[in-house]
């Protein structure tokens, strides 16, 4: 792969720098780096274990959730919903909530939820697999992004907690992705989805919906073709990213309640009229 098209699809799609107080000049952040693939020795190991690195040069701390190692439970149960039990059929929201507002979270999901709500950023890397995230880290959301944590109604208030009004407003977060498609194949006229479109669910149905800050996803295109040139353009491009994570400017989402949609989230009439498709939901 050459440098010039890595460059375009890993540093071209990030938004201009937003001159905000959160510049990453300043250092002492906190960055939550959450990857899922088997083989430690993997381009994802690789590239996780340099991004690392960068971060640390930039004087950022870096916990982690290597959710292979770890071994991690992806599967939503009863008994790991709320660790005191139920012989009742489960609601698995309600389940959730309880246990979370109870305190009766499993002890591995309380340790992830410590571990993000001390975090500025969070990097999800992993390899792209049949268009969407690999099991073990879709059901680390599934069992860690619990109502009463990262959305839902605040129990006091009653405020919606969700886009504008999230519990982790103020949160950066970076996909970083390999994936077999040629580049071209994952660009605005690519057969397999434009890349920010291809990972809707995620950036704007996960990051935007609990209140982070979705940056444009870093990705590495014909990974299985990686060689020992392309890599270090790779991690060289994925280094510049990290370097600027506290900069970038987010991927403009729409807030839910501030007029652009209607009480049944559709965009109201007068907003892009006669427009479809997910980048409507883009200001």
């Amino acid at each position: 792969m050459s440098v010039l098209v890595l460059l375009t699809l890993a540093e071209q799609t990030a938004p201009m720098s937003d001159p905000s107080p959160s510049s990453s000049s300043v250092s002492g952040r906190t960055v939550l780096w959450v990857s899922a693939h088997p083989e430690p020795e993997s381009l994802t190991g690789r590239l996780r274990r340099d991004g690392i690195a960068a971060l640390h040069r930039h004087g950022h701390t870096v916990t982690q959730s290597d959710l292979y190692a770890m071994g991690w439970d992806p599967v939503v149960r009863a008994e790991n919903l709320d660790r005191r039990g139920t012989d009742a059929p489960v609601r698995v929201t309600a389940a959730g909530r309880r246990a979370q507002l109870e305190g009766a979270q499993c002890d591995d999901v309380a340790a992830e939820q410590e571990k993000l709500r001390g975090a500025d950023a969070v990097i999800v890397q992993f390899p792209l697999w049949w268009y969407g995230m690999p099991a073990m880290l879709k059901g680390w959301f599934d069992r860690v992004f619990v109502s009463g944590f990262a959305f839902g109604t605040d129990p006091v208030t009653g405020r919606r907690l969700r886009f504008e009004q999230g519990p982790f407003r103020g949160t950066r977060a970076l996909v970083v992705t390999t994936l077999g498609d040629r580049p071209a194949s994952i660009g605005p006229r690519g057969k397999s989805g434009e890349l920010h479109e291809l990972l809707f669910g995620l950036l704007h149905g996960t990051f935007a919906y609990t209140g982070m800050a979705p940056l444009s996803p870093w990705a590495l295109p014909s990974a299985d073709f990686t060689d020992s040139e392309s890599y270090a353009a790779a991690a060289q491009s994925l280094a510049r990213r990290l370097e600027g994570i506290f900069d970038e400017a987010p991927l403009p989402y729409r807030e839910q309640f501030t007029g652009d949609y209607t009480d049944q989230w559709e965009l109201q009439p007068d907003v892009r009229p006669g427009e479809t498709g997910l980048s409507v939901h883009l200001r």
